[in-house]
């Protein structure tokens, strides 16, 4: 297993972590992704571990909390081995304080997050989206509060904007609070669009990219195809509800790319996707699911082994998207 520094931090992790959002399932748009119980997880945990795979990424809204819950069985006395990341800020309840970065919302989140995970701390913990209607310098003074708390040791942001994220990190400078030292957010083969502003400038501020969904919402599993669709899985199960739009014949383009390259390198369609973000820039660490020990064991395979250049180069013109306003203008 190949390790890289996290983001702006000194910690070092595996360029590969396994995904919860299959864990638990407990209500409708979850159940869709996977329903896996304590004993599967702690099976799926153990294969990880053998591949050197230590770090392992949830959130609090994942099933409702049942993820961390089932992550925290799993592990039981593997914690000082694991590396565990989770969320908040999204929506746990009906209350008006019940989702946001609020200091008040942050701090309950977060110690509720503890609490089903079994642990003293977590060692990365993500604000999931941006709030608008919360300071910045009262989210991160709370962040900073539970670093200092021994709770938090790392934070990091999660879909936010270029300019979101750089406002954070100014914040921090001028209030001497601790900084995001990563980011988390989509890339894919079907979705590049990271590359237009978020890359450049998480390469700017020497921070890195954590990839959620590195398979297009199960689109690069290799179940789908010009001449098939999948008997099962996620995207059967209509489990692509609030996912990103993607236009069928760029998704078969690049599909028919990604068979190419798989019978060249006698890989799968997944390995062959997850080698490809492997090598892209900013990219320190890729958050890969699994419904199944089939599953992960195939996506432990995506490392290990290098794309050519020709190859790469076949996969970047499949899947290239023609840029929004401002960034198609260029320097002249």
């Amino acid at each position: 297993m190949e390790f890289r520094q996290f983001g702006r931090s000194g910690l070092t992790v595996p360029v590969l972590s396994l995904g919860t959002a299959t864990f638990g399932g407990t209500n409708e748009f979850f159940s869709k992704w996977g329903q896996t119980d304590v004993q599967e997880a702690s099976r799926l945990i153990d294969i990880a571990f053998e591949h050197d795979v230590n770090f392992f990424d949830t959130a609090n809204v994942y099933s409702q909390g049942a993820s961390e819950t089932i992550l925290g069985k799993a592990l039981k006395d593997k914690r000082t081995k694991a590396l565990i990341s989770t969320k908040g800020g999204f929506a746990m309840g009906e209350g008006v304080n019940d989702r946001g970065s609020s200091r008040a919302h942050i701090i309950r989140a977060c110690e509720e997050s503890l609490r089903r995970l079994n642990t003293d701390y977590v060692d990365v913990y993500f604000i999931h989206g941006f709030d608008p209607k919360t300071p910045l310098e009262e989210t991160l003074a709370a962040l900073d509060h539970l670093i200092a708390a021994g709770k938090i040791r790392y934070i990091g942001c999660s879909n936010y904007s270029s300019w979101q994220v750089m406002k954070a990190l100014h914040t921090s400078e001028k209030y001497s609070l601790a900084n995001y030292v990563i980011y988390q957010g989509y890339y894919s083969l079907i979705g590049r669009e990271y590359e237009w502003e978020l890359m450049p400038m998480l390469k700017d501020q020497g921070s890195g990219l954590m990839v959620w969904s590195p398979l297009g919402w199960g689109r690069l599993t290799g179940k789908i195809t010009k001449d098939q669709s999948p008997k099962a899985g996620r995207v059967k199960d209509g489990g692509l509800t609030g996912g990103p739009v993607v236009d069928d014949g760029y998704l078969y383009n690049v599909i028919d790319a990604l068979e190419e390259v798989a019978a060249e390198t006698n890989k799968t369609i997944p390995q062959v996707a997850l080698n490809w973000l492997v090598g892209r820039e900013t990219v320190c660490n890729i958050v890969m699911g699994a419904r199944n020990e089939t599953q992960l064991r195939e996506n432990l395979g995506a490392v290990g082994w290098k794309l050519t250049a020709e190859q790469i180069e076949k996969l970047n013109h499949a899947s290239e998207q023609k840029p929004i306003y401002p960034y198609w203008v260029g320097v002249r």
